[in-house]
């Protein structure tokens, strides 16, 4: 009989035993991936939504608000600031390009943004049906937006105030789908783009015709930001704007004058986003010693299960000696006991986080939206497949010594 047989056997005659390892094992395993894999994605997602984008220009309050508002569509706006302002700092000598966004409105939990062409070329962003906006309402729908929402082209929608369906409705100013964008793997497939103009007109603040420069819609010069809008007017706002460096001397420069203005702040991406990651760590911390914790009890459950089965089967390795297997044959089946074990509860505890990463999404729109998924495997993954099985050697090590060390002319006189 090989050693595989024997093992499997051993493991099929103590079959709650089996599971229950099996399963503690998987459950701290499950627990160390979902971790790994949300954080790797989490970063992944950052660095991608924030390229391009090295300061975000809005009105006073807290910096990390204006980044996840602005750049990972995540909170509220920390206020607006006017369109003269915004210009003023479009015009800046530092400044290479400077994006407009205006922010506020939303449907059915999809933020509404209203910007130029350059948001959507941060993202290398075209659409896949239709084409893009070319006059106030028209709408371009991101790739989630659109499979989530099942809104044809041409399909008509009314905003709704803030993040949430809950909020004022503007049933008076009607949304008309143009355009679906292809997936992006970005924040933008989450969003629903349109011009600033038609942000104004849904509160009011716009007229057709008005202060029209005859610059194309599509235009991405620095100034006037909003090639329809006069530059210089003062009663018309934005949320922010999204800064391009010309050069390296724009970080050191830049914010501290933008700072310096009263009603207007910077926030570094990479320096929020830095502290974002040190906030959370706190708590991934927390989760990934309770995982560790799990681990290390599973451990010592398969030690003590291995332990208290090997005096069980004394006589049974007695026999085994007796009918010619070798002391290392002994040993080396024990061993592979404890790594079978901790082998099968690795994967079933990989197994038991990707399907729950996969299925998050169908139970909690909120997982959808942050682009997380199950479908991605890293190479650490590995790395928690190579280290259970050193854990089930080592737990197996000194009850395989025990069988190696078992004299069998005591066992089986004595039974």
């Amino acid at each position: 009989m090989s050693l595989w047989v024997l093992v499997w056997n051993y493991l099929r005659s103590r079959p709650l035993n089996t599971a229950l390892n099996i399963f503690l094992l998987g459950l701290g395993v499950a627990v160390a991936t979902i971790l790994l894999i949300s954080n790797r994605q989490l970063q992944e997602k950052i660095t991608s939504n924030s390229r391009g984008i090295d300061l975000v220009v809005g009105a006073k309050g807290s910096p990390l608000q204006l980044i996840l508002c602005n750049i990972f569509h995540v909170d509220f706006p920390t206020g607006n600031i006017r369109l003269n302002e915004a210009e003023r700092i479009s015009k800046n000598r530092l400044v290479r390009e400077s994006i407009p966004m205006a922010l506020g409105d939303s449907y059915m939990g999809y933020r509404i943004v209203g910007t130029t062409r350059a948001y959507s070329a941060l993202y290398d962003a075209n659409p896949a049906e239709g084409a893009w906006w070319n006059k106030p309402m028209e709408v371009a729908l991101g790739s989630a937006v659109s499979q989530t929402l099942r809104l044809p082209l041409g399909a008509h929608f009314t905003s709704s105030h803030g993040l949430t369906p809950k909020g004022h409705t503007h049933e008076e100013q009607q949304f008309v789908v143009k355009g679906i964008l292809a997936e992006t793997n970005s924040v933008l497939d989450n969003l629903i783009l349109t011009s600033i103009e038609s942000i104004w007109q849904v509160h009011d603040l716009y007229h057709p015709g008005e202060g029209l420069q005859g610059i194309r819609a599509d235009s991405t010069i620095a100034s006037p930001l909003v090639p329809s809008v006069a530059a210089g007017d003062s009663t018309k706002e934005i949320t922010s704007l999204l800064i391009r460096y010309r050069s390296a001397m724009g970080a050191v420069q830049l914010p501290r004058w933008v700072n310096s203005q009263s009603s207007l702040q910077a926030a570094s991406p990479a320096f929020e986003t830095a502290r974002l990651f040190s906030i959370l760590g706190v708590g991934v911390d927390i989760i990934r010693g309770f995982a560790t914790v799990l681990i290390f009890i599973s451990g010592l459950s398969i030690f003590i299960a291995l332990y208290n089965s090997l005096k069980e089967r004394k006589y049974d390795l007695a026999i085994m000696r007796s009918m010619g297997a070798s002391k290392s044959k002994i040993f080396f089946s024990v061993l592979l006991e404890g790594s079978a074990l901790t082998f099968f509860g690795t994967l079933f505890g990989l197994a038991l986080a990707h399907i729950a990463l996969f299925s998050l999404p169908y139970f909690l729109d909120e997982a959808q939206k942050s682009g997380i998924t199950g479908l991605i495997f890293y190479p650490e993954e590995g790395i928690i497949l190579a280290g259970s099985l050193l854990l089930g050697i080592l737990c197996a090590t000194l009850p395989a010594l025990q069988a190696y060390r078992t004299d069998i002319s005591k066992v089986l006189a004595g039974n």
